[in-house]
């Protein structure tokens, strides 16, 4: 049985071991870090939406930006700007997963200004 034993194959699984454990462990990095941008890139959409639908309603700027800050990611920039009868709300953010690089994730969400109606005289507008 001295033909089934190869000396020189020895080491072989420790090499490849070596070499394929690193590429999995970058690997499997990469995929955890696109799910946080994933994820944050979701938290923008949400924040953005919630602030137009906020500034739509003609709600005050300030209450405006906290709500979108509320529903966005950690340290967001929220801008809201008004045109005619539009209502625009910017919502940037740099992931936590990539405070060191040059990207930042940004969504902006726009909605029609609802009028305000005032309520008719004799009523208490409590839904009587």
């Amino acid at each position: 049985m001295r033909g089934c034993e190869r000396g020189t194959d020895r080491g072989f699984v420790t090499a490849e071991s070596a070499v394929a454990l690193p590429v999995l462990v970058a690997f499997a990095m990469a995929l955890v870090w696109g799910l946080l941008v994933v994820a944050a890139q979701i938290q923008c959409v949400d924040a953005a939406r919630t602030g137009a639908r906020a500034a739509a309603r003609q709600d005050p700027v300030d209450a405006v930006v906290e709500v979108a800050r509320a529903a966005a990611p950690r340290g967001a920039e929220v801008t809201v700007s008004r045109e005619a009868d539009r209502v625009r709300v910017v919502v940037v953010a740099k992931p936590a997963a990539l405070r060191g690089l040059p990207f930042e994730v940004r969504e902006e969400a726009v909605a029609s200004v609802e009028e305000a109606v005032a309520p008719a005289e004799g009523t208490t507008g409590a839904g009587t």
